[in-house]
């Protein structure tokens, strides 16, 4: 009898309120458990934003390119096992990182700029910002200092405590990439084919190697002539491995829509970058975006937000390194 003595409390609002209380409950423990939010830092590490935003803007000053470099830093983290800043870790004689992965090695840059806002964060809060964070919201700020567009990052990503070359050299498209490649790539991340194009407008700032554009400029013929003379005077047949040229030439510093202009001309300094307007199933959508700039911009931020969230190490999963280059 005495097992029955609760179920006759159990009247309509007492049973209102204990599903309200579970439900509350349940919530509470999912943020727990580490949904990311925009003011994860509010109470624990209220001058984080502004450290990483002032870090950016000092770098981005010096040398616009930073901007760049920093942007891609966040996409070639997130693309591999997700945004968990395994792509920061350094080799040492018994772990491997995803530094020296082919599309890593001697092109990621940035490295710097992220260490140096990470100690300024650990002498004003200890232990509280994740790198992985970090790169998050410096990738935003970088587009913002070169007028980009903003949008809100989500917060509360732990830092990882392993890495993989093996899914860095597989994962990441490379320049030489097909259209078929390009959307396999992303669309194995769970992004559409429009949001990979508004992605790749990324390469509106930006500078890349002689070394990963000679086969498009000495091979192929879907290229501006004019265009392709002027880039073949910085890199020559062979040799000059190094030597730079804008992703954008018409305006490599500023985050606009040139660069989809640019595809319409055959101006693409890189075959995967060409491959979006190609008389494929791209075309239109470069074309929307060359004339849309607001459009562009809008898809992209929505997209780096989704990018942002993928397969982050939230609540007990990971770490917060004290240094970004190494596990704790």
């Amino acid at each position: 009898m005495a097992s029955h003595c609760c179920f006759s409390l159990l009247t309509p609002h007492n049973l209102k309120f204990r599903l309200w209380f579970l439900y509350n409950l349940f919530t509470v423990i999912g943020i727990v458990s580490g949904q990311l939010s925009s003011n994860f830092y509010g109470t624990s590490c209220p001058s984080a934003l502004a450290t990483i935003k002032s870090g950016v803007n000092t770098a981005v000053s010096k040398e616009a390119r930073m901007g760049a470099s920093l942007l891609r830093l966040h996409f070639h983290d997130c693309f591999v096992n997700g945004c968990d800043a395994s792509v920061l870790l350094d080799d040492t004689s018994n772990f491997t990182g995803e530094k020296n992965a082919g599309p890593n090695a001697n092109s990621l840059r940035g490295f710097g700029v992220i260490d140096t806002i990470k100690s300024q964060l650990e002498s004003q809060c200890r232990g509280v910002v994740s790198c992985a964070d970090i790169i998050a919201v410096a990738a935003r700020d970088s587009v913002v200092a070169l007028g980009g567009p903003s949008w809100t990052v989500q917060l509360g990503r732990r830092d990882s405590t392993t890495a993989s070359l093996n899914a860095a050299n597989s994962n990441l498209p490379g320049p030489g990439s097909s259209l078929s490649q390009l959307i396999s790539s992303f669309s194995n991340k769970g992004f559409t084919t429009k949001e990979m194009v508004a992605l790749s407008g990324s390469h509106t700032i930006g500078q890349a190697r002689c070394t990963v554009f000679r086969a498009r400029l000495y091979n192929e013929t879907t290229i501006n002539s004019s265009f392709a003379a002027s880039v073949k005077a910085n890199c020559p047949a062979s040799g000059g491995d190094n030597n730079l040229s804008p992703l954008d030439t018409t305006s490599p510093t500023s985050f606009d829509n040139a660069y989809f202009k640019n595809l319409i001309s055959q101006k693409g300094l890189m075959h995967s970058d060409q491959q979006l307007f190609s008389g494929g199933s791209t075309d239109s959508q470069v074309t929307a975006y060359s004339s849309n700039s607001g459009s562009f911009t809008t898809d992209f931020a929505n997209a780096m937000v989704k990018m942002g969230n993928l397969s982050p190490l939230t609540g007990t999963s990971g770490q917060i390194r004290t240094s970004c280059g190494k596990v704790n």
